[in-house]
C-alpha cells in the first residue's frame, strides 16, 4: 500500500467517526484530509484554528483563494454560514471545551494515551502550534498517523521517547493497520484491516495490544 493510499484509509475511516452536529478541529498535515470525506447529509462544522468556522472540502484547482487558508496553510473552502473571527476568539472556543473532537497527527503515542507530536530533538520543526490546547480542549482526540516510521520502527510505543505535547489525552488511534481505543487497561484493537493478521499488527506496535473476542474488519466505505 503506498502512501497516498494509507492516508486516504485513515482519514476515510476517521470521517465515519464523526457524529452529526459535531464540531471538530483538524490538525495540520492528514488530518485536513478528513473533511473531504464526511458522508452528504451529515452535518459536521469544522473549525479552524487561525480563525473560523464553516471549513469546506479543498476547492477545485483554478479555485483557489490565497486568502482562504486552513492553520497549515493550505486553501479551503467556507460553507455557507461560516464564520471569521480572530485568533484569541478561536482559542476561546479551543480552551473552552466548545470542540467535540480534534484529529490530529502523531510522531509517537503510547500505551498510556501520551501523545508527542511537536519534536525531534536536533531538527529544526515548526512548533507545537496549538495541538497543546486542542488535546486539552477538545472533548475527543483522534490521532490519524501511519502505523510505523518512514524507516519501518513503531510508532505506537509502551512509552513515547520525544518530548511530549499532551499526557493522557489521546482517545482514538487510526491507522492504516486497524483502529486502536486508548483504555484504562492498555491499548484494544478495535478494528484491523483484513489486508493484515493481528500477528503482523502487533509486530509493528511496540505496547502490547489487547484483542477483544469482537475484533471487527476495518471499513470506510
Amino acid at each position: 500500500m503506498d502512501k497516498n493510499k494509507k492516508r486516504e484509509l485513515i482519514v476515510k475511516r476517521i470521517a465515519k467517526e464523526l457524529k452529526d452536529g459535531d464540531i471538530v478541529n483538524l490538525g495540520i498535515g492528514m488530518p485536513t484530509m478528513v473533511a473531504n470525506y464526511v458522508n452528504e447529509g451529515k452535518e459536521i462544522i469544522f473549525q479552524s484554528e487561525n480563525g473560523f468556522v464553516g471549513l469546506g472540502p479543498r476547492p477545485e484547482k483554478g479555485q483557489e483563494d490565497s486568502d482562504l487558508t486552513n492553520a497549515g496553510g493550505q486553501p479551503v473552502t467556507i460553507i455557507p454560514g461560516g464564520a471569521f473571527f480572530d485568533s484569541a476568539t478561536s482559542f476561546a472556543i479551543i480552551r473552552g471545551g466548545h470542540v467535540d473532537v480534534t484529529v490530529l497527527g502523531a510522531l509517537q503515542v503510547d500505551e498510556k494515551g501520551n501523545l508527542a507530536n511537536w519534536m525531534i530533538p536536533g531538527k529544526l520543526v515548526p512548533g507545537m502550534g496549538g495541538a497543546m490546547d486542542l488535546t486539552v480542549g477538545a472533548k475527543k482526540v483522534i490521532i490519524a498517523m501511519e502505523h510505523t516510521s518512514k524507516k519501518g520502527d513503531p510508532k505506537i510505543l509502551k512509552k513515547c521517547t520525544l518530548p511530549l505535547t499532551a499526557k493522557e489525552e489521546v482517545d482514538l488511534i487510526v491507522t492504516e493497520m486497524g483502529v486502536i481505543e486508548v483504555t484504562d487497561k492498555g491499548l484494544v484493537l478495535k478494528e484491523i484491516n483484513p489486508a493484515f493478521t493481528v500477528e503482523e499488527v502487533q509486530k509493528k506496535t511496540e505496547a502490547e495490544l489487547i484483542i477483544p473476542d469482537d475484533l471487527k474488519e476495518m471499513v470506510v466505505d
